[in-house]
């Protein structure tokens, strides 16, 4: 999750679309999809100009080029320099006022929706690195924030088969020698005091990267048989694993200094939503919304704990869902899923799945566990690779009734397991994927591949999924949670909630264990944007609804889902501009 938290590292801007036909169910034809540029010289101009951002962007943010297969960039890192940060920055201020001076006069309706979402992307970046200062403030910004840019992350390098083991290998050994020259940079950057959840962050994952590099890495290549590229291997991992350990030690230095929340504030708050997803809500409706939402999950759990474990308290029912483990652990269980899930779509012909690609499961590495599970799907450059569903194990620094709690119960992954793939973040990939626009597959909006993930667990309930009190028990469980991070996002940002207060409405109100209780709490000190969840998942509902009234009603739910899916990862307001020509309905519900 990227999940985050699914952290899905591929996503999609506006797709250039061929739609062939509309679907059974609706009553009339859908919008026309994006067509390919013809002759016209302006769909020409607004072709290059769209392909030389993404060159640049790809210039100037090498590990995200790599992650999305372009392996020229393999091993690189981008200046990292408070100086390179700000020309960064301002290049994509330079960029952003020849996108929106591109003249309206010869665009069509849809490329002008593109040129839109282009906007936001370019203002996505802006807003984290110069309006948020993450890079100075967040280590969350080198780890991977909300997966829509550069990362430590070596998990290209050392999981993803692109290339020979000894193509990856000579790839992480200058990977490796980057983040050595990298770290003082990164420590340069970052402003203490900050927040004891930074810290923490930060801390455990620089730390558990050093530990990969020292103690994994060496066995995934044992196999390269090049004493040269050995030595090279073991040269290069000693500086970086020390170099990410120290800027580790000396964050934990700053603990008995450490501060609480580094709120964005009401005014950034607007800024991060309006900037990155087009979204503008005010914030009394935004949290009306969300409220909404929660009262009516907690009154569906209400209704199954009755059926489910009648006379119980609702933490008490959660916790009995919770007590049924899946058989063999969570990776076990949730490979012995993902068949069935797969069958159920077809069988229930929810949407269509464009492909045959299937996803394995594994334990997540120990530098990425922040999360419970998240998929690692390979750049669209990359061909023919396979997709990884982690799970996370608890952390071992857990009391024993914590760790055991960690694991979810069996229904509660089933709906875990239809996040990340079915229909989820691997669906939407499957159909991001074969845009035939490169732009169409590498960016894409957090609200709408977050939220169509969490939207999917309601719809495949809303289809008949298990169809027992227990399996509605862990849907709602995994809606609850969403629900309190949308509300604690606002809180911890705008409200003056506090990190513990943040924790307890996970315990009391989305009846979280201590642990993951405490994970979330934490989480949305770094990543405001985890409201995304339940934000894209109300919007695409509110769309379903109003795209839906006039073709059928539920009848139209497939032709909608494929007609939603086929423009890429756009924000869900301009999805709206081009599937509802001339709506002026409101977001939400």
């Amino acid at each position: 999750m990227q999940c985050f938290t699914a952290r899905l590292r591929t996503s999609a801007i506006i797709g250039i679309l061929a739609m062939a036909a509309i679907l059974c169910g609706c009553q009339k034809a859908a919008p026309a999809a994006i067509a390919p540029p013809s002759g016209r010289t302006e769909a020409l101009a607004w072709a290059s100009l769209a392909g030389e951002y993404l060159e640049a962007y790809f210039k100037a943010h090498p590990s995200f080029a790599a992650q999305q297969g372009r392996h020229e960039y393999d091993g690189l890192l981008p200046d990292w320099s408070a100086t390179g940060i700000r020309a960064e920055t301002a290049r994509l201020k330079a960029f952003r006022e020849r996108v929106s001076g591109f003249p309206d006069a010869g665009l069509t309706d849809a490329e002008r929706v593109e040129r839109d979402y282009l906007l936001t992307r370019i203002d996505r970046d802006i807003f984290w690195s110069d309006i948020a200062e993450a890079p100075f403030r967040n280590p969350e910004f080198y780890i991977g924030m909300d997966d829509g840019g550069d990362t430590l992350d070596p998990s290209v390098y050392v999981l993803r088969p692109y290339g020979t083991p000894e193509v990856r290998l000579k790839a992480f050994i200058r990977y490796a020698r980057s983040v050595a020259q990298a770290v003082p940079d990164i420590r340069k950057n970052l402003r203490t005091p900050m927040p004891a959840t930074y810290i923490k962050l930060g801390a455990s994952n620089f730390d558990g990267l050093a530990s990969f590099y020292r103690q994994d890495v060496p066995r995934v290549f044992a196999g390269v048989g090049d004493a040269a590229l050995q030595a090279e291997l073991a040269a290069a991992i000693e500086p970086a694993a020390a170099a990410l350990e120290g800027l580790a030690r000396w964050l934990q230095s700053g603990a008995s200094h450490a501060t609480g929340p580094d709120p964005l504030g009401a005014v950034r708050f607007a800024q991060m939503l309006r900037m990155t997803e087009s979204v503008e809500i005010p914030l009394a409706d935004l949290e009306a919304a969300g409220r909404a939402d929660l009262d009516r999950n907690t009154a569906a759990l209400t209704q199954a704990c009755r059926q489910f474990a009648p006379g119980a308290s609702l933490k008490r029912c959660v916790e009995r869902e919770e007590d049924h483990k899946p058989e063999g652990g969570a990776v076990a269980g949730a490979r012995a899923q993902l068949a069935g899930l797969r069958q159920f779509i077809i069988d229930k012909d929810i949407v269509t799945i464009p492909g045959t690609e299937q996803v394995s499961v594994e334990e997540a590495p120990p530098f990425n566990r922040q999360n419970f599970a998240y998929i690692d799907i390979p750049g669209p450059y990359d061909k023919g690779l396979p997709s990884v569903y982690y799970i996370a194990p608890p952390d071992p620094a857990w009391p024993r009734a914590e760790q055991l709690a960690y694991v979810p119960g069996e229904s509660e992954l089933l709906f875990t397991s239809v996040h990340e793939v079915w229909p989820g973040h691997f669906l939407q990939f499957l159909w991001a994927k074969r845009a035939p626009s490169k732009l169409a597959s590498v960016f894409g909006s957090y609200a709408f591949i977050e939220g169509w993930a969490h939207y999917g667990e309601e719809l495949m309930w809303e289809k008949g999924l298990g169809g027992n009190p227990e399996i509605h028990v862990g849907q709602l469980s995994n809606a609850l949670l969403r629900n309190v991070r949308f509300l604690s996002s606002i809180g911890l940002h705008t409200k003056g909630m506090t990190v513990a207060e943040s924790e307890r409405l996970f315990r009391e109100v989305a009846f979280q264990n201590a642990g993951e209780a405490r994970q979330q709490a934490a989480r949305g000190t770094y990543d405001p944007g985890y409201l995304n969840y339940t934000l894209g998942k109300l919007m695409i509902r509110k769309l379903r609804h109003d795209y839906c009234a006039n073709r059928g009603g539920e009848a139209a739910w497939k032709s909608y889902h494929d007609v939603l899916l086929s423009y890429g990862a756009l924000p869900v307001p301009l999805l709206r501009r081009i599937m509802l020509p001339g709506d002026r309905g409101a977001l939400l519900p």
